[in-house]
């Protein structure tokens, strides 16, 4: 498997999709959603944007999509929708992210470029 830091820095749209994932799985839809609502409507993924990084995703093995055992209930969700999950890579991958740019943020905040920590 590849090292974690190989594949950073990860794009924003990447960075966020791969949040949304974090805490459950989802179908592209409400990938969508949770990202604009995260992100107070600051970035709103188009379809052709999120379903290329999630193609890029399922290559680097970043995400899998569910199989039908592992999907909602049928009488509680389209069988149309595609379901993605996390993998255990991904979240290795998401959290060196996130440690690259708080050491980024970090720096900055010695030189007064962005806000003390309260």
């Amino acid at each position: 498997m590849t090292n974690p830091n190989d594949l950073l820095p990860l794009t924003p749209q990447v960075f966020h999709i791969l949040v949304a994932l974090a805490d459950r799985d989802q179908h592209g839809y409400s990938i969508m959603q949770d990202v604009a609502e995260r992100t107070g409507g600051s970035m709103r993924l188009s379809p052709g944007t999120l379903y290329g990084s999630i193609k890029r995703m399922l290559e680097q093995g970043l995400i899998i999509e569910l199989r039908d055992k592992d999907r909602p209930d049928a009488s509680n969700d389209d069988e149309r929708r595609r379901y993605y999950r996390l993998t255990h890579f991904g979240r290795k991958v998401v959290k060196a992210e996130a440690a690259r740019l708080s050491e980024m943020v970090e720096q900055a905040r010695v030189y007064g470029l962005a806000p003390k920590r309260s």
